[in-house]
């Protein structure tokens, strides 16, 4: 009897032990500037911002995925596949541009330095809030592990963005804690990642865009499985791009020349019949704003048109069409299309937005949020008491 109050004992003490190094890691990975927000400015101004102003049929279109994950050095592994073979299983669904974004680790292009794209996947915390890091030449370590604050997220942005070309701000729709009040405040990303397998109207994105944050969005699919035809070829986007150089990627992305899709998957395990339809896509054949009116034309019939607008509104909706039109009122603040064809695929396209041509190039507004100095203090002042009582507790209770 006595030996097992011993042992439970000694489990119990272990048990506390690791509780508390956990909140110890929890507080000490909490520090953060805290920001003041600006309040929500919708897209104004006399002029529309058109993303497809510089598209060149010469080069449309080059599918893509960003997103992917593969076998790296080590064991923290989240795909059983080296970046060769990935490489390979999207050549042969017809994809041009495939870019290797492991979590905080930059993957070499396995046979050529010519494709080589320094992106990473940024974040461990345990709310998924991930970011993809372009064009940084070092992995970023920093991370809360619980990012519970809109500033901890700003804080994150305003980080990743001084050191890297571009940032993605990846599947808002499975990050723990994403509401509207935070997507409403958060800036400083350049994409947002769309439609995260949970529903196709990606709501998120439009609360963001309502609150005058500008970004192009794409549709990846977060790749961990290239061996199952369920997880491979969901979701692709289609660039306007000479070439899969970095160069010519990173333009393109900054630029907005380009349009994301959501795909089923065809033959639900028969992968001849997947093969095929991925090389026979539905797509866009012409996009744009001209005399007032944001149009857009199709390769192929589709159920539906959808305009959106501020605030998630519907504009306006074609049926049973290859092409549509609408024409923005000064109202609008800005209108995006979501295309929805019968064999199950949607197309997302970049937004068209209200801005003044005279004092910007486009919509995209530079940072509004300004560091509260007082709350800064005294929030990470409570933070170092917190570990400092963690240690004290630590040492009476398991050590001494």
């Amino acid at each position: 009897m006595r030996y097992v109050k011993r042992v439970a004992r000694v489990l119990l003490k272990v048990v506390a032990a690791v509780f508390i190094i956990a909140l110890m890691a929890v507080v000490a990975t909490s520090v953060t500037l805290i920001y003041d927000f600006a309040e929500p400015r919708p897209f104004s101004g006399p002029d529309v911002f058109d993303p497809y102003r510089n598209m060149d049929s010469t080069f449309c279109w080059k599918k893509a995925n960003f997103h992917v994950h593969t076998r790296v050095e080590g064991i923290f592994n989240e795909c059983e596949y080296w970046p060769g073979d990935v490489y390979k299983a999207h050549e042969i669904l017809g994809y041009d541009i495939v870019t290797f974004s492991n979590h905080n680790e930059l993957t070499v292009h396995p046979f050529d330095t010519a494709l080589q794209v320094n992106v990473y996947e940024h974040g461990y915390n345990l709310f998924k809030f991930h970011k993809l890091v372009f064009g940084s030449k070092d992995v970023n370590a920093f991370d809360h592990l619980l990012p519970l604050l809109a500033s901890q997220k700003q804080f994150q942005f305003d980080i990743l963005g001084a050191e890297s070309d571009i940032i993605q701000y990846n599947h808002p729709l499975r990050t723990v804690g994403t509401s509207k009040s935070h997507m409403q405040k958060l800036e400083g990303y350049d994409i947002m990642e769309l439609d995260s397998g949970k529903g196709t109207e990606n709501e998120y994105w439009d609360w963001a865009l309502s609150a005058g944050h500008y970004s192009f969005a794409l549709a990846n699919d977060d790749l961990h499985y290239p061996d199952r035809s369920n997880k491979i070829a969901r979701r692709c986007n289609f660039v306007c791009v000479p070439s899969a150089g970095y160069a010519d990627i990173k333009a393109a992305l900054l630029d907005g020349c380009y349009y994301s899709m959501r795909m089923p998957d065809y033959g639900n395990g028969d992968w001849a019949v997947k093969i095929e339809k991925n090389r026979n896509l539905p797509g866009v054949t012409g996009i744009g704003y001209a005399n007032g009116d944001v149009y857009i034309t199709l390769s192929q019939r589709a159920d539906s048109i959808k305009v959106y607008g501020q605030d998630h509104t519907l504009l306006h909706m074609a049926a049973d069409t290859v092409a549509t039109s609408y024409t923005m009122a000064g109202s609008d603040c800005y209108a995006r299309f979501t295309v929805y064809f019968p064999g199950g695929e949607v197309i997302y396209s970049n937004p068209f937005a209200r801005y003044d041509a005279s004092l910007a190039s486009s919509p995209k507004r530079a940072p509004q949020h300004e560091v509260n100095v007082l709350l800064t203090v005294l929030f990470n002042a409570a933070l170092l008491a917190m570990l400092v009582s963690l240690a004290v507790l630590f040492y009476k209770k398991i050590i001494k």
